[in-house]
């Protein structure tokens, strides 16, 4: 049986590079996976409630399920021994006790934080629209003032994917939680 894996977490916000960045960092590791924490959120087929700013207890609820559901996937492959890179919004209060949901020893956290501008300009290169409930600078007021400084935190704004991907693996012992 292949040794245990890892788990590297990379968050932040809405078009921050979260999805692009963990992908191209699975592809940079021998045995990895890819988890992308709104898969659990795009399952709900019926009943899904979505987040806002002042967010209902089910949305909450369903929130928590998401993370929980993401957790436990992301240990169950490094159990199996692959690297499972995580990547969703998680940001604010829930930082801290979503990496407590990790039981794989050897975590990592990574804080995508490029500045407001950035984040706008990567939103409007997007196919899709991410921000429908809150805005850029509304999410990255949340990052930077009610987040846990845990982590690696790495401002991205003038950096290409690549070059985030390459800074990530070098610092990567700063990013363990």
């Amino acid at each position: 049986m292949p040794q245990r894996g890892r788990v590297i977490v990379i968050t932040g916000a809405m078009a921050a590079g979260k999805s692009t960045v963990a992908e191209l960092l699975a592809h940079r590791l021998e045995r990895s996976v890819h988890i992308r924490g709104d898969v659990f959120r795009r399952m709900v087929v019926n009943g899904r409630v979505e987040m806002t700013p002042d967010a209902a207890p089910e949305a909450m609820a369903q929130l928590h399920l998401r993370y929980a559901l993401a957790a436990r996937t992301a240990d169950a492959y490094a159990q199996a021994g692959f690297d499972a890179i995580l990547q969703d919004v998680i940001i604010g209060p829930e930082l801290a006790g979503f990496v407590d949901l990790i039981a794989t020893p050897e975590r990592h956290l990574v804080v995508l934080s490029p500045s407001v501008s950035a984040l706008e300009w990567r939103e409007r290169q997007r196919d899709k629209t991410g921000y429908r409930h809150f805005s850029p600078g509304a999410l990255d007021e949340v990052l930077r003032r009610e987040t846990a400084q845990i982590g690696y935190w790495l401002d991205s704004s003038a950096q290409t994917p690549d070059e985030t991907v390459d800074d990530i693996l070098a610092h990567l012992d700063r990013a363990r939680v």
